[in-house]
């Protein structure tokens, strides 16, 4: 006996009734149950849908559909962070390993020649610190409206736009870089460390530059590559 398009509907309420919120894994979750209610009804074709349905939802345990989800996004959060890491290698690549050590080389001189050393330090800091607030702030309202507008939302999608706000936390190793620096009185090593600020900024802001536009300006090509009903969606 093969489940009816209606009775699919109902799997998919099922799902969001029991808290997975994200359409690709109701998708994989609904082919699940729909495969394990037809095997069930060629054994016990008495049953009624319900009592298959809640029959093979308790299959799962206490936290239902929970273990699945965490399982999941786990998994996709490993992916992203391979993105990320892929995309921050480029950087180590020529040409743009050059532009980047260029551009710290560049920052140092500024700072050097600076008469407001530690203003411009701080003043550079809070624009980054400024910048990643703005984004997370943005990528937040999107999420709030699309839920609204009751859009598909896909887990992955969610992931790369909600990393950000983990990106805050990559700016505050260089709290500790700046007392540091304020401490040392020697004129030499002075330079190193304002080359080490020079560099430890050129790299924050290539960091924040992947994860709050490269990467989301890429987020239907990796969609399409992780789900490929997500192309068929979009087709």
């Amino acid at each position: 006996m093969k489940l009816t398009t209606r009775q699919i509907d109902q799997l998919y309420l099922f799902t969001r009734q029991h808290y997975v919120e994200y359409y690709d894994l109701q998708t994989e979750l609904v082919d699940h149950l729909a495969n394990a209610i037809e095997t069930e009804w060629q054994q016990n074709p008495k049953l009624t849908f319900d009592e298959v349905l809640n029959k093979e939802f308790n299959k799962f345990g206490v936290f239902g559909f929970m273990d699945v989800v965490e399982s999941r996004q786990a998994a996709l959060g490993k992916k992203y962070n391979r993105i990320v890491w892929e995309h921050f290698k480029d950087f180590f690549g020529i040409p743009k390993i050059v532009l980047t050590l260029a551009a710290a080389l560049l920052l140092f001189i500024i700072l050097k020649a600076s008469t407001y050393q530690e203003w411009t330090i701080i003043g550079l800091y809070l624009a980054l610190f400024g910048f990643t607030i703005y984004e997370m702030i943005k990528s937040q309202r999107q999420r709030i409206n699309k839920k609204k507008l009751q859009q598909k939302r896909w887990l992955f999608e969610d992931i790369i736009n909600q990393y950000g706000a983990f990106s805050g936390a990559i700016l505050l190793p260089f709290n500790v870089l700046l007392q540091i620096y304020n401490r040392i009185d020697s004129y030499v090593t002075n330079d190193y460390f304002l080359l080490a600020i020079s560099l430890v900024l050129v790299l924050l802001s290539v960091i924040l530059f992947i994860i709050f536009k490269l990467i989301p300006s890429k987020t239907q090509t990796y969609l399409k590559q992780t789900y490929p009903e997500f192309k068929l969606e979009n087709l």
